[in-house]
């Protein structure tokens, strides 16, 4: 079977999911000359949109059917609903050698199942930087992973499907793929995406259940909670499947907001101060 043309193009890119990152993979592999592009999303609409805007070339009527006609796979459900697509294709992924990879923010659950099903020389993780709290394929880009960090998570003795995924991201979306190891990606992403997605979620039902009515919020209240508006599908996913991670993460936040609590409890003006400047002393250097 060739798998590649110029530029590691796939001869059929398939893509389960044509949300905000389905979508996207879809439409910007359109844009850099992938031919034949088969999608297909449980919401009928989605395809719809996809197909009148160009992102894809042809609907399916089920996930099977894009596996069927695929080289390179890409599975871009919330994480159960790829794991569960991933154990549906195995068979069909292995016969016909067909390149997978998903696009989950957690890694781990999805590349050790890959392994059990004996998908090393196949399967690799991916996670693109590149999320968005809305959703759908309205969400969508043409150019949305153009230069971003795409995180690629080999399965153990799988660094030839690492090549091939890796290869995807920067040949045909122009991204820039960065190897590591599923674990590592988890422990990190739950400090910097996943406790972020907490403490916004956590603010916003904190101001739901306790905050004033009928009253207007700010730009303070109203970027501080933006992502709590993400996929509650995908965030359940996440948040359970890297629970021990984000567990350990949160005691740092709670540590954090204790710190706090105590500050004001004893109104210590220097303490405050100083915990407000290292806040203040972080975050600009994170630049804008």
């Amino acid at each position: 079977m060739l798998y590649w043309i110029t530029l590691m193009r796939p001869d059929t890119l398939g893509v389960i999911g044509l949300g905000a990152i389905g979508g996207s993979v879809a439409w910007q592999a359109a844009r850099a000359g992938v031919s034949r592009i088969v999608g297909y999303s449980p919401a009928p609409a989605e395809g719809v949109a996809a197909a009148k805007a160009g992102a894809i070339t042809e609907i399916a009527t089920s996930a099977r059917m894009v596996v069927r006609q695929s080289d390179f796979l890409v599975l871009a459900a919330p994480p159960a609903a790829a794991m569960d697509q991933l154990r549906s294709a195995a068979a069909e992924i292995r016969s016909r050698g067909i390149w997978c990879t998903d696009v989950s923010s957690v890694k781990g659950p999805i590349v050790r199942l890959a392994q059990s099903l004996g998908l090393a020389p196949h399967f690799a993780g991916s996670h693109p930087l590149a999320g968005t709290h809305r959703s759908g394929f309205d969400a969508a880009r043409s150019d949305l992973f153009s230069g971003v960090i795409v995180y690629v998570t080999p399965v153990e003795q799988g660094d030839a499907a690492a090549r091939e995924v890796e290869d995807f991201w920067s040949g045909v979306l122009g991204a820039h793929p960065v190897p590591m190891a599923a674990g590592a990606h988890d422990s990190l992403l739950a400090w910097t995406s996943h406790l972020p997605q907490v403490a916004a979620s956590a603010l916003a039902v904190a101001l739901a259940a306790s905050g004033p009515r009928g009253v207007t919020y700010g730009t303070g209240a109203r970027d501080g909670t933006r992502i709590a508006a993400s996929s509650v599908e995908m965030w359940r996913d996440v948040l359970l499947m890297n629970r021990e991670p984000v567990l350990k993460a949160l005691e740092g936040l709670e540590d954090s907001l204790g710190t706090l609590r105590h500050t004001l409890l004893s109104g210590d003006a220097a303490a405050l101060t100083n915990w407000l400047a290292n806040a203040a002393e972080w975050r600009r250097g994170l630049g804008e």
